[in-house]
């Protein structure tokens, strides 16, 4: 028997059709100002300088990043007010990460500049994802590939619905 994993949301980052980004935007400034339900978008909060949406290309599910509204490179960058904000964001996050999935640990981390990773080093943002013992697999190290066990939409509905009341 043949097993299948299921990524069909991933079709159109394969097909290039993403929606294309303003000139003189971030991808998560386009998404933000896009207009498009949060449902689609995956926007769980928006604060006054910052906002939480999942990660489109998650390690697990309930992966998100936290971010502020304006797309800067570093926290250096940051007014002070986006700056308590993001990190009251990211407070907000692992109350909601918590409620929905009761994990046995947490990743947060922000990855600044290339050299250090950052898949949009134009646009900070700070990542929280929950953690299990035994969350890595074979899948990962052998097939280059995640398993997850939920749908993004699932996903976000579980953290939207335990996100805490700021």
């Amino acid at each position: 028997m043949v097993d299948h994993l299921w990524a069909g949301w991933r079709m159109r980052y394969i097909r290039g059709d993403a929606d294309p980004i303003p000139e003189g935007k971030t991808l998560f400034e386009a998404i933000l100002e896009s207009g498009r339900p949060d449902e689609e978008t995956f926007i769980l909060w928006r604060g006054a300088h910052c906002f939480a949406l999942l990660n489109a290309y998650p390690y697990t599910s309930g992966h998100l990043m936290v971010l502020p509204k304006r797309g800067v490179p570093m926290l250096s960058d940051l007014s002070d007010d986006e700056y308590h904000e993001l990190w009251h964001g990211v407070r907000l996050a692992t109350e909601a990460i918590t409620a929905a999935y009761e994990p046995m640990g947490m990743n947060v981390g922000a990855n600044l500049g290339e050299g250090a990773g950052a898949g949009f080093p134009d646009h900070l943002h700070i990542h929280v994802l929950p953690r299990w013992d035994g969350d890595t697999n074979f899948m990962t190290a052998v097939a280059n590939t995640r398993v997850l066990p939920e749908a993004l939409i699932d996903s976000w509905l579980r953290i939207r619905e335990a996100w805490p009341v700021a």
